[in-house]
């Protein structure tokens, strides 16, 4: 009788069992798959800009999906291997213990993830464990483009024109019925939860409180589309600035991938065969493909999206001078109001709206003149629904170091705030 066929999956930014290639791939190519997350001892640390990489909301958004997704697991008869450290060592030592000859694994595209991919794949190399990745992040597969990656355009614009035309988004893969797993013992959560020193809590003035978890994206998802039908007007209220129905707020469950961009595609379709599409059903696509062109953009050339606009101050030209204003900045202390509400908002929820984010972003770049990257690598440690290529691709789209650069993409503070928050409705809210 020949061996069992014994197989990792790796869980990273893909918490879920419905939609996942590397899952249904495992499973149909082995006898049997141990589903594991490796809680980075990196993502943890302190980054170059003094940063935390991880802060306690998006740490506390993460622990909630890796109990969901251990129950999932546990459901169809598996379960969840939390294990902590140095992936390459780590995941060496987990292949090794359970005898995997392939691991499966969410393709990456920033420098970072790939760095340590390419860790982990040379040390699997000497236990003759093969190491394949999958596209889970982005709504379209790159083989559906009609261009090969490195040809992508260098606008948006063109990018959804040429993409429409072809558009064909593939079918959502079905939840597996059961899952043949090892015995796995119980969640540890004790790496995670020492991580907390008292309950995370988030301010109540919060536009929404976060529960992580595939459960609660779908939750979400019936919620926006079915109970309320909001998607109908999202076209109109998405710019708004207070509240759990102006945008659609699924982008911390997208960020780790408790709910899939095709999963959402497939209720947009839905809706709009039972109530009519209209321009807020299609800008909710539209708003998907511009988080796919991001990651596009980080896979052909990640370098970019990390380097210091030349425009922008230095730290070490005057690190006193920058400090205190990036202090300032940080705790809403500018002395601009729309734009330190935002930034409280954000120091006390983990959230903020897009037209808040590109408005502290465009004062951080333009007004401050600070060096952008800072800016961003607060954002990482904040952003309840940080995602390494929508995060650093804006930022650096307004520092004029991304694609189609140009300087000063200015935003005129006092008219936002006229135009966005008429009756101080939301600053009021934060500042008072």
């Amino acid at each position: 009788m020949s061996a069992k066929k014994m197989a990792l999956v790796w869980f990273k930014t893909n918490l879920r069992l419905r939609d996942n290639e590397c899952l249904v791939k495992a499973m149909a190519e082995n006898d049997e798959v141990v589903p594991f997350y490796c809680l980075d001892d990196a993502l943890l640390g302190t980054t170059k800009y003094g940063f935390k990489k991880t802060g306690v909301i998006r740490l506390k958004f993460l622990k909630e999906s890796l109990q969901q997704l251990d129950e999932d697991l546990r459901s169809l008869g598996s379960g969840l291997v939390l294990i902590n450290g140095i992936p390459e060592i780590e995941i060496f030592r987990i292949a090794n213990e359970y005898g995997a000859q392939k691991i499966y694994a969410e393709k990456e595209v920033a420098p970072e993830e790939l760095i340590t991919e390419k860790k982990v794949a040379d040390e699997l190399l000497k236990l003759n464990c093969t190491f394949l990745t999958f596209e889970c992040r982005n709504l379209l597969h790159s083989s559906e483009l009609p261009f090969p990656v490195g040809q992508l355009p260098d606008t948006f614009t063109e990018f959804r024109k040429r993409t429409e035309k072809v558009f064909s988004v593939r079918p959502v893969l079905p939840k597996p019925s059961n899952i043949a797993s090892p015995n796995i013992a119980p969640l540890n959560l004790t790496c995670l939860n020492k991580l907390f020193s008292k309950e995370v809590t988030v301010d109540p003035r919060t536009a929404i409180q976060f529960k992580g978890g595939a459960k609660a994206a779908h939750e979400r998802l019936q919620y926006y589309f079915f109970e309320t039908q909001s998607i109908s007007t999202y076209k109109e209220t998405r710019n708004g600035m207070v509240g759990e129905r102006y945008s659609s707020k699924f982008s911390a469950w997208l960020a780790l991938g408790c709910i899939s961009a095709r999963e959402i595609y497939e209720e947009v379709r839905k809706f709009e065969t039972i109530y009519g599409a209209n321009e807020s059903t299609y800008w909710l696509i539209f708003e998907l493909l511009w988080r796919d062109y991001f990651g596009l953009c980080m896979e052909k050339n990640g370098i970019r999206y990390f380097l210091r606009s030349v425009s922008q101050q230095p730290k070490a030209a005057n690190p006193s001078k920058f400090n205190a204003a990036l202090i300032q900045w940080i705790n809403g202390q500018t002395g601009e109001p729309f734009i330190d509400a935002n930034m409280i908002e954000l120091k006390l929820t983990g959230f903020m709206s897009n037209r808040g984010r590109q408005n502290v972003a465009s004062y951080f770049c333009n007004d401050l003149k600070l060096d952008w990257r800072y800016g961003a690598a607060y954002f990482e440690q904040q952003l309840v629904d940080y995602d390494v290529c929508s995060n650093w691709g804006n930022w650096a789209y307004l520092a004029g170091v991304g694609n189609d650069p140009r300087p000063n993409r200015y935003f005129n503070i006092a008219k936002q705030a006229a135009t966005y928050d008429p009756d101080n409705i939301f600053q009021q809210l934060w500042l008072t």
